[in-house]
């Protein structure tokens, strides 16, 4: 039976996973939201990579995660390794493309850039603040309209004059776009002027003072909107390249650091049926007053993270041990 590498990739918006046979094809995958739960969607992400692991007659043998609940689903799949987004999505681009010199991120909420120099990164930028540079705000005003967001691309590439709609700022993106919209512009020429909106605030944020050099790879599930790569392509005056699994490529970048950490363990599927939780606890043993997140799984202690010395970890584990006996 040949071996596989899980990864997952937990955002705030979606969660990803792929399976990764040794070679670094793809032979599951699975892409959903995440709705404001991690562990109920980790739990829905390999219920759908199970039977696709099982047809391809692998077993998965090493796991990786990354996202911004990477500790928390690393704790729970008893992963081999944790890794940041960073890492994660250089590594899973540059297994696709190793001559890429710049990595264009836009996610759900939020964005980064990735510089990379002869196949090693050393420089990046993340943006968490401006909802404007995401796929959250494409969303919102896909609402406004009432036109599907799935359809904004199709739509985008219909405009031979966008309109200029400003993208500086949300709430001044939104009331441009009703101004617009009132005074007459096209739907589709606002559509296209929207996701030139996206690029031009992520160019003055995100890729503010960072030197864009080709190949330039596009990724993030706003990548698969064409009318966002046409604007990039247009701002930056040169190709724009997206994978066909430029979505899932912080997953698959998990799953390949999986594979390079050398570690194994058999990974059992059955551990979306376990009953987990996470405690927020006060660990107040000493003046830094440190926040600890504790990963439960059936009333146990798994880990916890949040401590700045040995010694919260270690009060934290007396202290939900004796919770777990006492309840």
């Amino acid at each position: 039976m040949p071996d596989a590498y899980l990864g997952v990739d937990v955002g705030s918006i979606s969660t990803k996973a792929v399976a990764l046979d040794e070679q670094g094809a793809v032979i599951a995958s699975s892409y959903l939201w995440t709705e404001g739960n991690p562990i109920g969607a980790v739990r829905r992400v390999l219920a759908e990579i199970e039977p696709q692991v099982r047809v391809a007659d692998a077993r998965v043998v090493s796991v990786g995660t990354t996202g911004s609940a990477r500790e928390l689903i690393g704790t729970m799949l008893s992963a081999q390794t944790v890794k940041n987004e960073i890492t994660a999505h250089a590594m899973g681009t540059l297994s696709h493309r190793a001559d890429v010199q710049t990595i264009l991120e836009i996610g759900g909420q939020d964005s980064k850039i990735i510089i990379i120099r002869d196949g090693v990164p050393v420089d990046y930028a993340m943006n968490t603040l401006c909802a404007a540079g995401t796929g959250a705000f494409l969303s919102a005003q896909a609402r406004r309209l009432n036109i599907p967001v799935e359809e904004f691309g199709e739509r985008a590439l219909r405009s031979a004059k966008p309109t200029r709609i400003a993208g500086r700022c949300t709430v001044f993106a939104e009331s441009d776009l009703v101004h617009k919209a009132q005074v007459g512009h096209p739907v589709d020429d606002i559509i296209a002027g929207l996701c030139a909106a996206i690029v031009e605030n992520y160019l003055n944020n995100v890729g503010k003072g960072k030197e864009i050099r080709t190949p330039v790879v596009f990724q993030g599930g706003v990548s698969k909107n064409a009318g966002v790569v046409r604007a990039f392509a247009n701002a930056l005056k040169c190709d724009v390249h997206v994978d066909e699994h430029g979505h899932l490529m912080g997953a698959i970048g998990a799953a390949l650091l999986a594979q390079r950490s050398g570690l194994r363990a058999d990974f059992d599927f059955g551990v979306r049926e376990q009953v987990f939780e996470t405690r927020g606890l006060d660990c107040g043993g000493c003046a830094n007053q440190c926040e600890i997140v504790v990963a439960m799984r059936d009333e146990t202690f798994v880990d916890a993270w949040g401590n700045r010395c040995e010694r919260g970890l270690a009060r934290t584990r007396e202290r939900t041990g004796a919770q777990a006996e006492a309840s």
